[in-house]
């Protein structure tokens, strides 16, 4: 391997002096007017005196009762439809389960078999 003739310097990072932080510039916010802060508190007030407003006219266009034992019997319904679907999974695992378990005694009690009859008749000593 040849020799370099100069040895290897690595750059120096160039940042701030050793000893000096990261000086960050906070940029001064301009005060907002008043004008723009209460038309926004009066849009503010409209928009949730609107939202109120409607909430109070929804009991009257829908039956409150009829939506809530509809949901509580849509949630029943599927929370039974997915226990059924756990169970029929579950018992699907366990059949292949046996199944594997059955095929690896056959194979097991195949080569036990062979063994036997491939040693032939040796007695122990």
């Amino acid at each position: 391997m040849p020799q370099t003739p100069h040895p290897l310097h690595l750059p120096t990072p160039k940042g701030p002096a050793p000893g000096k932080g990261l000086q960050l510039r906070r940029k001064r916010r301009r005060p907002s007017s008043r004008w723009r802060q209460t038309g926004a508190g009066l849009l503010l007030i409209l928009a949730g005196a609107l939202i109120l407003t409607g909430l109070m006219q929804l009991p009257e266009r829908l039956d409150a009762l009829l939506l809530v034992s509809n949901a509580i019997a849509n949630l029943i319904s599927g929370l039974s439809r997915l226990m059924m679907g756990v169970l029929q999974l579950g018992s699907v695992i366990v059949v292949a389960l046996l199944a594997l378990l059955a095929l690896l005694l056959l194979v097991g009690g195949s080569v036990r078999l062979v063994r036997a009859v491939s040693s032939g008749h040796r007695h122990p000593p």
